[in-house]
């Protein structure tokens, strides 16, 4: 096979968090969701430029996932990352996360979502037992993201998946 000079496979995932970049940069300007859109992000908490509490970082030292809903303030958007407020059991906390830490995007209301293949620091695949944060309906609930039981499934949508597009070695 060919060597990819021009690395499509990079180009493929840059322009998927195209995607992600413009619906947080929309988001941004109005200050709230549009419809019942809302938004499941997972990304490597130890990646570069990533920049959460040390008590997230404790709890979460792989990845979590946050659920950009009802509850979130201060969204900002530049070209590599975003920043945003979330509340987690009452505190509120501050995160930095650059677009090329996130691994996944999941917009349930309409079934989207978008994966990338964002190798681990020591390159190694993630427990099934990891604990990552999904919401808790606004009406009445204390805090924008909870700790997930093991075998809670989303349902199913639209994957985009880039491994077509990965250089096979």
């Amino acid at each position: 096979m060919a060597q990819d000079h021009i690395r499509y496979d990079i180009l493929a995932q840059d322009a998927l968090r195209g995607v992600i970049r413009k619906v947080l940069t929309e988001v941004g300007a109005t200050g709230r969701l549009p419809g019942d859109h809302h938004f499941f992000i997972t990304f490597l908490t130890g990646a570069p430029g990533v920049r959460i509490s040390q008590h997230l970082k404790s709890k979460y030292p792989e990845q979590m996932t946050i659920v950009i809903q009802h509850q979130f303030w201060d969204l900002k958007v530049t070209e590599s990352l975003f920043e945003i407020g979330l509340s987690f059991s009452d505190v509120p906390e501050k995160l930095v996360i650059p677009f090329n830490a996130v691994r996944g995007f999941y917009d349930p209301s309409v079934n989207f979502e978008l994966e990338f293949d964002v190798p681990l620091a020591d390159d190694e695949e993630i427990t099934s037992g990891e604990i990552t944060a999904y919401p808790v309906p606004a009406e009445g609930a204390e805090e924008q993201a909870t700790a997930a039981k093991d075998g809670e499934e989303k349902k199913p949508g639209s994957v985009v998946s880039l491994d077509a597009f990965r250089k096979k070695q």
